[in-house]
């Protein structure tokens, strides 16, 4: 299987978004569809912290932390699309219809697709699904907030063009 190409590498990743390790949970994102939809990646390590105690003898990826890394990338998709310039920061308001379908366990890739389902500034509702290869791991809606962090002030009406105060279609 082919590499998929990237579109921004971890580096990239860390000047959008605040968190670090080991709470950074995109390692890159290989395809990017301003306002619309991203697809990310996570490589899951045995030595990630997370599986110290969970589980000892039986690693097993947080099932939340799956949720976390598809709002993390749901994060960068509204950041790279907003008309905020001076140094927005996204937080997550809400998580719906979460659902956990198999176990992630260290080797396992996992990649994230999340996709914008409404957007109403400065609320953003994404659809996110992850698979480790073609199986569906995890899916869930999440809301989140953009604003400026240095102003404080919410993402304004005049957001993205391809971006309405309606369902994305």
């Amino acid at each position: 299987m082919a590499e998929p190409d990237i579109v921004m590498d971890a580096i990239e990743v860390q000047a959008i978004l605040p968190h670090r390790y080991p709470f950074l949970l995109v390692d890159r994102v290989v395809a990017f569809d301003s306002g619309r939809r991203a697809v990310g990646l996570k490589n899951v390590t045995v030595n990630d912290p997370y599986f110290q105690g969970h589980f000892p003898g039986r690693p097993v990826f947080p099932g939340v932390l799956i949720v976390e890394a598809l709002a993390q990338l749901g994060g960068v998709l509204a950041i790279r699309s907003s008309s905020v310039e001076d140094s927005p920061i996204v937080y997550l308001t809400g998580i719906d219809k979460a659902r956990f379908r198999k176990p992630v366990i260290p080797g396992d890739q996992i990649r994230l697709e999340v996709e914008v389902i409404k957007r109403r500034p400065p609320f953003w509702k994404m659809q996110g699904k992850a698979f480790v290869g073609n199986d569906l791991v995890c899916e869930a809606e999440s809301t989140a907030m953009l604003q400026s962090e240095q102003t404080g002030s919410a993402e304004a009406e005049t957001g993205h063009p391809n971006l309405e105060d309606h369902d994305v279609e």
